[in-house]
């Protein structure tokens, strides 16, 4: 499904997992992964110190082809595996690497080499995810048993477009790697969003309204051949998401980068940022 992936890399733990994950999917389907390493070096550090600016040029080179090495010795992979070394800010690096060789996944890590463990929303993942032309895969940390496919998926869904985008892609992986598909609602704490308790009729009514938007997921997954698990939970949604994610053992949660209240907002600050961030399994951004 993936064959030109392009692999946001820097050495960090969180960017190796990403490597890793997309290189068994390589190593099991064939295709091609870019490392991409971005130098950044601004002016007035080059004034101050010009020799750092080759320096950080040859730690991106070594950082890359040791990372080739490991990927030949570990998994056999050799002529599907390039190098670039570009200098810039890492997001715009990324993405214009991802446009030039036509890449339909970015993977990235959900921080960097100095990102302290910090997750970088509002930095490099949070940029890259926001102004990617194709999906883009975060990873957090390494999978113990990856194997190039996942076996059960998870799909927040909501009924908004950006969420049928998300199933969608989740019904393409589930063919593709013979994996069983998970959709959730979540219904909102009505009485957290108006000013007054929620009465038996008004549950009611969410719960019909759940199931309505269920029975769309599931035509949608029946139109492309699969068949998908239903979950109505009542919370907040993001949370529920990661806690059914654990509780079912999801290997991957596969979201739209903004739900039916979003409008046209921003992945940053919503609901699926919240998932990225507290997400314990990998978390694909259906572009």
């Amino acid at each position: 499904m993936y064959t030109s992936i392009v692999v946001g890399y820097d050495e960090s733990v969180p960017s190796k997992a990403a490597l890793k994950e997309v290189s068994l999917r390589i190593k099991r389907s064939s295709g091609m992964i870019y490392l991409v390493n971005a130098v950044y070096f601004d002016q007035e550090e080059f004034v101050i110190l010009p020799s750092q600016k080759e320096k950080r040029f040859e730690i991106g080179t070594h950082v890359c082809l040791e990372a080739k090495k490991n990927l030949h010795d570990e998994f056999g992979l050799d002529g599907n595996v390039d190098s670039i070394i570009c200098e810039g800010e890492p997001p715009e690096v990324i993405i214009g690497i991802a446009r030039s060789k036509k890449a339909d996944l970015i993977a990235l890590g959900t921080y960097g080499r100095k990102g302290l463990k910090r997750l970088l929303m509002g930095s490099v993942t949070s940029q890259v995810v926001l102004n990617a032309p194709c999906d883009v895969l975060v990873v957090k940390k390494p999978c113990a048993d990856c194997a190039g496919a996942y076996h059960s998926l998870l799909v927040p869904f909501d009924g908004s477009e950006s969420s049928k985008k998300a199933l969608g892609r989740a019904c393409e992986l589930s063919k593709t790697d013979r994996s069983e598909l998970s959709v959730l609602y979540v219904i909102p704490r009505y009485e957290e969003m108006m000013d007054f308790f929620k009465t038996e009729s008004v549950k009611k009514s969410l719960y019909q309204e759940a199931e309505k938007i269920i029975e769309v997921a599931k035509k949608m997954a029946a139109g492309q051949g699969v068949e998908i698990k239903a979950v109505v939970q009542e919370g907040h949604a993001a949370d529920k998401v990661v806690e059914i994610a654990d509780k079912m053992k999801h290997d991957l949660i596969i979201v739209g980068t903004h739900g039916w209240r979003g409008v046209n907002k921003a992945i940053m600050g919503s609901t699926a940022e919240r998932i990225i961030a507290h997400a314990s399994c990998p978390v694909l951004i259906a572009k």
